[in-house]
């Protein structure tokens, strides 16, 4: 009989909190505890959650009463961005018996422990915003995937005037570089050959711990302390900020060979007007300047972007403003996401906030012109003589992988090469629109 303690996980939002997670589970495993899939019978469920979006609440209120429908008897712990903005709400939701935000989420062993003595229901969340040190959350392996996301920092200072993040996440707080050397080395050594360098705001990386005896330089500094581990092939960068770059730091990436030239630079809104609104720190001049020098230093560099839309008092004149700035850019991929209303965000008491029609019907249409721009940007990527790392398994339709760029390669062999790069020539095909296919090894 398996008597082995058993959790579940319920992830939700951001690759930032598939991290986190997967770091408690790594917490869990070395108490005993066996991962099992959220919909199975577990002795404990670990929710955690999201509130990018009122969906991601909504979705974090539902696993929570999944869960204990699940196993009755279970310790429900509801963790995260979600929990941490809104304590009050979570706290009237009767299935859940933990409450942690997010900090203090490495303790949760010791929470669940005090639980099982009473039985009471504890909140554990505390103001995030006095917050000052990196919480130690790490992975030591990755699970069934082919490459790494190594979390760099937490936090945010931006305080965009739509945005919860900061108030969830808390100001920016930058991990040790050491530690992110030692475990980028552990996941090499168990053959991985790419990173993904992931945070909150990845930019600030350093800003905080500047002219401290801390300070260990910016991202490019990292980036460049990363390049030197041995059989580390690539070193690919999370969304960041777009005035991070300069024509400096693009110097210092093209003289790195792990470097992935895929920038995916957050724009939010192609109206200048809006982007005031917004709070953003940029124009749409200076964005696509930086775009210029981008691709002056990588000509197939992969431009992608966020896109809200439906931005409260965004006029047919400013939405046609982005989609045409999103031409002028030639973007890869956008990311499009509709406005949603955060409580305790300076743009939730704007006024002429759009109707979720309007919202709707322009992130169809710019949804439908991101895929004209992709299928673009994959058309200048034809007969290109490139290193691709392949990663699905082997079926009929053979390998697929992905180049520096990000540009998703099909290649039909017989050859095991799951987890190898390999240098072939992509071709545009039709048949195969969102993918170029790989004509030889």
């Amino acid at each position: 009989m398996n008597n082995k303690k058993k959790v579940g996980f319920m992830t939700l939002g951001c690759k930032v909190n598939t991290y986190d997670s997967e770091a408690l589970m790594e917490i869990f495993e070395a108490d005993g505890y066996t991962i099992v899939d959220f919909a199975e019978l577990a002795d404990v469920y670990v929710i955690n959650t999201c509130t990018v979006t009122h969906l991601g609440d909504q979705k974090s209120r539902k696993m929570m009463r999944k869960a204990k429908r699940i196993n009755p008897n279970a310790i429900i712990c509801a963790v995260g961005c979600y929990v941490q903005v809104a304590p009050d709400e979570v706290a009237k939701i009767a299935e859940v018996d933990l409450m942690i935000g997010t900090k203090n989420r490495a303790d949760i062993l010791t929470y669940i422990e005090a639980h099982r003595k009473d039985a009471n229901r504890r909140d554990f969340v505390s103001n995030i915003m006095d917050e000052k040190i990196f919480e130690p959350l790490m992975i030591s392996e990755v699970k069934g995937k082919t490459r790494a996301f190594i979390k760099i920092q937490e936090g945010c200072n931006q305080f965009c005037t739509y945005c919860i993040v900061p108030f969830a996440r808390g100001p920016v707080r930058s991990r040790d570089s050491q530690q992110i050397i030692d475990e980028v080395n552990r996941v090499v050594l168990i053959g991985y050959q790419e990173v993904i360098l992931s945070g909150i705001h990845i930019a600030s990386y350093g800003v905080d711990q500047a002219g401290s005896s801390a300070d260990k330089g910016d991202l490019i500094d990292l980036i460049e302390a990363l390049d030197q581990i041995p059989r580390l092939k690539r070193v690919r960068l999370g969304s960041m900020e777009p005035k991070f770059i300069t024509p400096e730091r693009l110097r210092r990436l093209a003289a790195l060979e792990s470097f992935c030239p895929h920038f995916h630079l957050s724009l939010q809104s192609g109206s200048d007007t809006v982007l005031k609104r917004m709070g953003r720190r940029y124009t749409t001049a200076e964005y696509l300047e930086i775009v210029s020098q981008i691709r002056e230093v990588f000509p197939l560099a992969a431009i992608t972007t966020d896109v809200m839309v439906g931005f409260p008092g965004e006029t047919e004149d400013e939405f046609k403003e982005t989609l045409d700035f999103a031409r002028a850019v030639s973007f890869y991929q956008i990311h499009v996401f509709k406005y949603s209303r955060r409580s305790g965000t300076k743009a939730a008491a704007f006024i002429d906030q759009i109707d979720e029609t309007i919202k709707n019907s322009r992130s169809h249409t710019l949804s439908d012109l991101s895929k004209k721009l992709e299928l673009e940007f994959l058309k200048k990527n034809d007969g290109v003589l490139t290193e691709v790392l392949f990663e699905a398994t082997h079926d009929e339709t053979g390998y697929e992988g992905h180049t520096k760029n990000y540009v998703p390669v099909r290649l039909q062999t017989d050859e095991k090469i799951n987890g190898r790069i390999l240098k072939v020539r992509v071709s545009y095909n039709s048949q195969f629109a969102d993918k170029l296919i790989g004509d030889s090894i």
